[in-house]
């Protein structure tokens, strides 16, 4: 699950809302991907004729599904509603997405979203933060039958899930090449706003290949003027002939929290590489290069004897990473990824994030004026390691309730922490434990343990494990590039 405090920095995201699809993949999906006889022409020529989209909307709304999740969690004073769209809890009350620091309580908290079916047979595509926790999720078709659906896999990186429903001949949705999507192309955004019922919206695509925006660690968005709200999350984004282009993921909402006019979608060919991963591995499995690339702008390329200012720049590279093993250096711009040009920072973590590890690439970079190739063997994408270890043995010790994550390169930045800080982010802090009580908050970098240096996942859960439940622990701890210690 997202951490409080990470969603909570996500401000320019403020409502998920949709994704839907119809993936080839494994097991009996690629029945999904065989192209319907084209109705290109009667299609258009109704809509010029005045009689809009129906048939489209006819052909589509069978496979797009209403989701409903369950899941048990702690709700302090100021939580969100019952029945609201996962991402929509940034909206009610505390700089962490919600959280206050009041005594919580249980509840079974329900939210609801959107979802496609991608396979006669019951493959449905989502988002993850629809699904993210839930212990029930229940699937309701469009001709009101409800099923129980398994969840397959997720990828919290692009935020999307695959579940799974029993039976067979399940309507579906053909794929569309998201790649060929253009600006001023027509597209319907469907989905269950607010609960209300499905519900059917129009507009354009504004622009392609939007990246930087904060919203997911993965980011290529199709962005659209159609009207989506809170409740479309994990519906469908389609083209004017009803083909899959893109999951509707996120808006950017004013103080109302509603429609602005700019959404975003994760492009169907992004989501269909995470669906055939999730349906044959059970996860989705990231490229990683190691390093913290960074825009160039006019000045850096001229600081860096650069004509251009397309490019990644390489602004860190991650000790024992798969770049730290390369011949690859600081200040280089990549300019190119196995001959394919890279525009920016954001383009380039995408391209290497939608490869598959083990891969060896081949990097075009600028350095001293020149250009060079540097082949690199990508490794994968460091997950939340041993998270569940981590948690295990903190329910033995003083730090119950504290969850902590791994102190990437790109979690620095986002801290606006030094490129040289080390040791693990706080993620989540229970506002009834008693780190909360003596001031532990989620983004404060734990340094120390006990006087024990940690600087990765492994070596805090060992200092955290030789700690016992009734001794009081020692925390040296970073907070905004200053440091200071808690006994907790």
């Amino acid at each position: 699950m997202k951490s409080e405090f990470f969603r909570g920095r996500r401000s320019i995201a403020t409502v998920a809302l949709v994704a839907a699809l119809a993936v080839t993949g494994f097991y009996g999906l690629r029945a999904a991907d065989n192209q319907a006889p084209t109705v290109k022409t009667a299609l258009r020529s109704e809509a010029a004729a005045g009689r809009g989209y129906s048939a489209v909307v006819k052909r589509v709304v069978p496979a797009v599904v209403n989701i409903s999740t369950s899941k048990m969690v702690k709700q302090t004073a100021m939580d969100m509603p019952e029945g609201a769209d996962p991402l929509f809890r940034q909206f009610f009350g505390g700089e962490n997405g919600g959280r206050q620091f009041n005594t919580p309580h249980q509840r079974n908290e329900k939210a609801l979203g959107s979802g496609v079916i991608i396979s006669p047979q019951g493959y449905i595509l989502t988002n993850n933060h629809v699904v993210d926790g839930a212990t029930v999720v229940t699937v309701t078709l469009h001709d009101k039958r409800e099923f129980k659906a398994r969840v397959v896999g997720t990828d919290p990186r692009t935020d999307v899930a695959v579940l799974k429903i029993e039976g067979s001949n399940f309507p579906t949705l053909t794929l569309a090449d998201s790649s060929k999507v253009e600006v001023g192309d027509i597209v319907l955004a469907i989905g269950n706003p607010f609960g209300v019922g499905q519900t059917v919206t129009a507009g354009i695509v504004s622009a392609t290949g939007r990246g930087n925006l904060g919203i997911e660690q993965v980011e290529d968005f199709i962005q659209t003027d159609a009207p989506i709200n809170p409740g479309n999350s994990g519906g469908a984004l389609v083209d004017d002939e009803g083909h899959l282009i893109g999951i509707n993921t996120a808006i950017l909402a004013g103080n109302s929290g509603g429609n602005q006019g700019i959404g975003f979608a994760v492009p169907i060919n992004m989501a269909r590489h995470d669906m055939d991963e999730i349906v044959a591995h059970g996860k989705v499995e990231h490229g990683y290069l190691g390093i913290l690339p960074q825009d160039v702008t006019p000045a850096l390329a001229k600081a860096f004897n650069s004509k251009e200012t397309n490019g990644a720049l390489v602004g860190q590279i991650t000790p024992d990473s798969p770049a730290a093993h390369s011949s690859l250096k600081q200040g280089d711009i990549i300019v190119a990824v196995n001959g394919q040009p890279i525009t920016d920072a954001s383009q380039l973590r995408t391209k290497i994030g939608m490869m598959d590890p083990n891969q060896t690439v081949t990097l075009k970079v600028l350095r001293n004026g020149g250009t060079e190739d540097v082949k690199i063997t990508l490794g994968e994408y460091p997950t939340k390691q041993e998270r569940a270890s981590v948690e295990k043995s903190n329910s033995d010790s003083s730090l119950q309730g504290v969850n902590v994550e791994s102190l990437t390169p790109e979690t620095a930045q986002e801290l606006k922490l030094p490129a040289t800080t080390k040791g693990v982010v706080v993620s989540e802090v229970d506002p009834s434990s008693h780190a909360a009580d003596v001031g532990l908050r989620p983004g404060d970098v734990i340094q120390q343990v006990n006087h024990q240096t940690v600087t990765n996942m492994r070596e805090y859960t060992q200092a955290v494990s030789a700690s016992k439940k009734d001794d009081s622990v020692l925390l040296l701890v970073d907070r905004n590039g200053n440091t200071l210690f808690l006994a907790v």
